[in-house]
């Protein structure tokens, strides 16, 4: 394994003591926070699966607020006060000035002018324009990048050097994607608020990322996933193991972000859903393939400040119309969705509960091993600083994520029924996941028209940068540089390698966005971090925190979560019925973590138990250096790789 750029000491060295560390300490908060946290996620789940009906209860008397949207809307925040709780205690002196940034910055997004326009009709010239300026503004950051980008720590890394709120807002703008703006509105304008439960089952999987996670991986990681887990284990099967289940991950989140980036081009240029895509992914091969992550997390950082921005506008604009009543704005909205009262609850899930179950663990525990996510850990200097920024992007997703509660709700108000928007069979005009654009122009005419689909496209783009940035930095730093070249690689080939990559997934994604074309995206991004869930999870957590996990427990109990979640998937309703056409799924449940992590579990720690080779002493004994790297903050050598 070669030296870690990270581990030379520096003004806050993260010596034991210094809170820049991850010790015994943190590591009893955090595993205590996280039980707190999974009572009421497990409670909330279960309702929805079991006994949806007792949901639609209105919280006062002649009232809309059910039961439903309260617990979700408090579980989201609830858990974000965990998340600060953590960083209170364990960060002390940095807090006081993190919060104060957020509560600044949520200040300036709530005072973010709204205008609106009188809708029109015909050629939409201002979401074009809007469209036009933001696509110039992103290739001059990538421009800007790419003459800053000199070595492999740069273009995975952006250098490491970012602040806390830089990576936050960066760490915002890679989660709320196409499916949460554009897939969960549309979830709520077809569905409900079914659509509330993939809105806080997201959110609360990002504070336990920030409690149980971040820190250590950010105090044992280089650039990517595989360096977290290969620390102790023998590098070569982990990192086989790891560069493919992040490919898969990568490709199949690539998927759901193509089709909403086709559908919004399509709707505001009138070109063909075939075309849409491919401009879609020739854009996200430049970005990535020149400006590499500090073109990624600048598109980011940006895309965040304007979709929170954007999402609080709306959300105004469409309380405005209803006196600044959200009971108002609901009984609006029951009065026109086809399940009238019943859309104020999880009714659709009720059918399948295991599936709820399912899909409920898969987000809650299948964020942490997004590889996208964990890259941006690297980003920053030290294991204070990955706390502090992963609390600063909870607060912004949080929000974000509330807000969907008034948009998706004032898209059925608002859209549904409107022959502008809706076509005479009751589909939406531009496909189902239109609903938050066609609000826009609704609430705000073609003006806000313009500035949401521009907003809406980039956010898509830093999202699709990120998971392509992810998907080539498996092949060229895990498999190239220290597979095949035993970490004897020249920089330049490495990057020269990721760019070849990054070429190589761009063709892929758009070939697959047009084969999935129609899809819900939010649903498709749930399917997705089922696989994470069975394949990456179990590894993170295991190597992390059990001192007996070994290579050859790892390597096999990760391949049947990767193997089993994506033969369950195929085999289910998502791919078997929607894609392939059949009557049935061979396999119903959907996604199917509820079966494929336990087994992933098993088998890691059965084999890890029964394993006595030599290889596994080494694995075990390597778990004292490990300990001590992550109480220094990173500063204690790696031990040798085999």
């Amino acid at each position: 394994m070669r030296n870690n750029d990270f581990a030379r000491p520096g003004p806050d060295s993260g010596l034991p003591g210094d809170d820049t560390s991850a010790g015994v300490g943190s590591a009893v908060l955090g595993g205590l926070l996280t039980l707190i946290l999974i009572l009421p996620v497990a409670v909330f789940f279960w309702f929805a699966a079991y006994s949806p009906g007792s949901l639609a209860t209105p919280v006062s008397a002649g009232g809309r607020t059910s039961v439903w949207i309260v617990y979700g809307l408090a579980l989201i925040f609830f858990s974000t006060a965990l998340n600060g709780l953590y960083v209170f205690l364990t960060n002390r002196r940095w807090v006081r000035r993190t919060g104060m940034a957020a509560v600044a910055g949520l200040s300036l997004l709530a005072a973010f002018p709204a205008q609106a326009a009188t809708p029109g009709g015909g050629p939409n010239t201002q979401a074009v324009a809007f469209f036009l300026l933001l696509v110039a503004l992103t290739l001059g950051i990538t421009y800007w990048a790419a003459r800053r980008t000199r070595s492999t720590k740069d273009f995975y890394a952006a250098g490491g050097h970012l602040t806390a709120w830089q990576n936050g807002l960066a760490i915002a703008g890679d989660t709320i994607s196409a499916g949460a703006f554009l897939g969960l509105s549309g979830l709520v304008f077809a569905n409900g608020f079914d659509g509330l439960l993939y809105a806080a089952g997201y959110a609360v999987a990002y504070p336990m990322v920030g409690i149980l996670f971040a820190d250590r991986m950010r105090s044992l990681g280089r650039f990517t996933f595989a360096d977290v887990v290969a620390f102790r284990l023998s590098p070569t099967p982990i990192r086989i193991l790891a560069a493919s289940s992040t490919l898969v991950i990568a490709v199949f989140f690539l998927i759901a972000q193509m089709v909403g980036a086709g559908q919004l081009v399509q709707l505001l240029f009138g070109i063909d859903y075939v075309y849409a895509v491919c401009a879609v992914g020739g854009l996200m091969v430049c970005y990535v393939l020149f400006g590499g992550m500090m073109a990624t997390t600048w598109v980011q950082i940006i895309k965040a400040i304007l979709m929170l921005a954007t999402g609080v506008t709306v959300a105004l604009l469409i309380l405005s119309r209803f006196g600044w009543s959200y009971d108002a704005l609901l009984a609006e909205a029951v009065a026109l969705h086809p399940k009238g009262l019943a859309m104020l609850s999880p009714t659709s899930f009720a059918a399948s509960p295991l599936s709820t179950l399912s899909l409920g663990l898969a987000m809650f525990v299948g964020t942490a091993g997004l590889p996208h996510l964990i890259m941006r850990v690297f980003t920053v200097p030290d294991a204070r600083t990955a706390r502090s920024s992963m609390f600063f992007g909870v607060l912004c997703i949080s929000s974000f994520f509330a807000l969907i509660s008034i948009i998706g709700v004032g898209s059925v108000a608002l859209v549904a029924g409107n022959p502008e928007y809706v076509l005479p069979n009751g589909a939406l005009r531009g496909g189902g996941n239109m609903a938050a654009v066609h609000l826009a122009h609704a609430v705000g005419g073609d003006l806000m028209l313009g500035f949401v689909a521009a907003v809406a496209f980039a956010t898509i783009i830093a999202v699709v940068a990120g998971l392509t940035l992810s998907g080539a930095a498996a092949v060229s730093h895990d498999i190239y540089a220290n597979i095949l070249c035993r970490g004897r690689v020249n920089e330049r080939t490495e990057v020269l390698v990721s760019r070849a990559a990054t070429l190589v997934l761009g063709i892929l994604a758009v070939v697959l966005g047009i084969a999935f074309q129609g899809q819900n995206i939010a649903y498709v991004i749930g399917l997705v971090i089922g696989i994470a869930a069975a394949s990456n999870f179990p590894l993170l957590l295991l190597s992390l925190y059990w001192r007996g996990l070994t290579t050859w427990g790892a390597v096999l109990g990760g391949s049947t979560g990767l193997v089993l979640s994506i033969v369950l998937t195929v085999l289910g309703p998502a791919i078997w019925v929607k894609v392939l056409g059949h009557a049935e799924p061979i396999f119903p449940l959907d996604p199917p973590t509820l079966v494929a992590l336990p087994a992933a579990f098993i088998v890691c720690i059965g084999v890890s138990l029964l394993d006595r080779s030599r290889r596994a002493a080494i694995d075990r004994a390597g778990f004292v250096e490990q300990s001590r790297r992550m109480r220094g903050g990173g500063l204690v050598a790696a031990p040798a790789a085999e």
